[in-house]
């Protein structure tokens, strides 16, 4: 298996940002659309210069990004960098799916043995 130091970075990064209750919330909030830093930090008891913090956390990470729109500071969540993330989590689940499928198949073959010697 080739591994991509880089997308090994990137994916690091992700998983470290959403560790945190606070991000994962802001993640959650901007999946309904942009919004601002006062517009984030509403939900929570933290500071906005706290909540600027995690933005920055998640903008290192790749997973948001902020524009300027006149006077406003609006921060977009990257769908690309979440489906990504999905995707990774997917092809390991998946790998687990087939394995307990094949572990279920051998139970089902072993299980009505043993039912048989039980009621003997």
């Amino acid at each position: 298996m080739i591994v991509d130091p880089e997308a090994e970075n990137r994916l690091g990064r992700a998983f470290m940002a959403l560790a945190d209750p606070v991000r994962r919330g802001i993640i959650a909030r901007l999946s309904r659309g942009p919004a601002t830093v006062n517009e984030l930090a509403e939900p929570f008891d933290i500071s906005k210069q706290a909540v600027s913090k995690h933005i920055q956390v998640l903008e290192q990470a790749g997973l948001v990004t902020r524009t300027r729109d006149a006077q406003r500071r609006p921060v977009h969540l990257d769908a690309a960098a979440l489906e990504s993330l999905t995707a990774w989590i997917d092809k390991y689940r998946l790998i687990h799916e087939q394995r307990f499928r094949r572990l279920d198949a051998l139970l089902s073959t072993i299980a009505p043995n043993t039912n048989k010697e039980e009621e003997k």
